[in-house]
């Protein structure tokens, strides 16, 4: 049985006992994909899983599941999840009509990540996995305050260009106290459908030396193979309708390291968001420069709570 959260600190979704922030520095390498697999791998090893589309401006997870177009049951003031592979989900896109555009400041972002997490009547979850939008601003930093996040994982591609933001992401976990639980590698060399040879096209491999920097592991290195893309255009993950194909492997294998990490997570403690909760006077935003006095603690002293 998955052992129980030990974490501590603000938690608006008491119900759920480990939260698994799925973060990049840019976007287009694959998180969401990597988000879905992930969860899908959970659930078929046994776990109860959740996953929240919190990329609020680009909610693709539904397509990636097949339930576009499925509407949630309102239940009272509250939202069931939607149902599909053995998961619970939620996304913007179910909410709202296909093709619409949200244009939004922070301030309403990082509402609605509240809301996802209290207002929608998710079951006693072993985990609920969180595909963030890209970058490392409100979003990410109201979900860790609202709830003590127990790993993060960070996407990436093997080009130095997404390196770079990649390792933001990491030093953002660091900032917020979250425990980085590894990075996935997508793009990593391609799979030839007719012969089944491994190229490398873009590179392979070269997250390595950023993991080794921010004392983590590579959780998985995913090549480029056509049944990842048809399967997220189709609804059809890959992990789930080809089990036998080397990228449901890797995912497969990436799940049970994550876990075992989560696991490690709480059998030492558990984690705790008491010390990012924000400090700004009544009336003064955290984005403010006069909200808090410059600290030597690594905080950007704006009293945001990040440290």
């Amino acid at each position: 049985m998955p052992r129980e959260s030990s974490s501590k600190g603000k938690n608006i979704a008491p119900q759920v006992k480990n939260f698994i922030m799925v973060s990049s520095g840019k976007g287009g390498v694959g998180k969401s994909t990597t988000s879905v697999n992930l969860a899908v791998a959970l659930a078929m090893q046994g776990k109860k899983v959740g996953l929240l589309d919190a990329d609020i401006y680009g909610p693709n997870i539904p397509r990636m599941l097949g339930v576009e177009g499925v509407k949630p049951e309102v239940v009272g003031n509250k939202v069931l999840p939607i149902k599909a592979y053995g998961i619970e989900m939620m996304s913007m896109g179910s909410l709202m009509e296909e093709g619409q555009s949200l244009i939004w400041r922070g301030a309403m972002i990082m509402k609605a990540i509240e809301q996802f997490l209290r207002d929608i009547m998710w079951s006693d979850l072993d985990c609920l996995v969180i595909d963030m939008p890209p970058g490392t601003g409100d979003a990410q930093l109201t979900l860790a305050q609202s709830v003590p996040v127990t790993a993060g994982v960070t996407v990436t591609t093997p080009q130095m260009v997404s390196l770079d933001d990649s390792r933001r992401s990491l030093d953002m976990f660091k900032k917020l106290h979250i425990p980085i639980a590894g990075v996935v590698e997508n793009m990593s060399g391609f799979i030839a459908p007719d012969t089944g040879v491994e190229y490398d096209i873009f590179g392979k491999g070269t997250s390595k030396a950023m993991a080794d920097q921010f004392e983590t592991c590579i959780l998985a290195e995913i090549p480029i193979e056509p049944s990842i893309r048809t399967g997220g255009d189709e609804g059809k993950p890959v992990t789930y309708y080809a089990p036998a194909s080397e990228t449901a492997k890797r995912y497969m294998k990436a799940a049970e390291q994550l876990w075992a990490t989560i696991e490690k997570i709480n059998v030492e403690g558990g984690v705790d968001n008491q010390a990012i909760q924000p400090n700004t006077p009544p009336g003064v935003s955290a984005c403010s420069t006069a909200a808090a006095p410059q600290s030597s603690t690594g905080s950007c002293g704006t009293g945001c709570g990040c440290h």
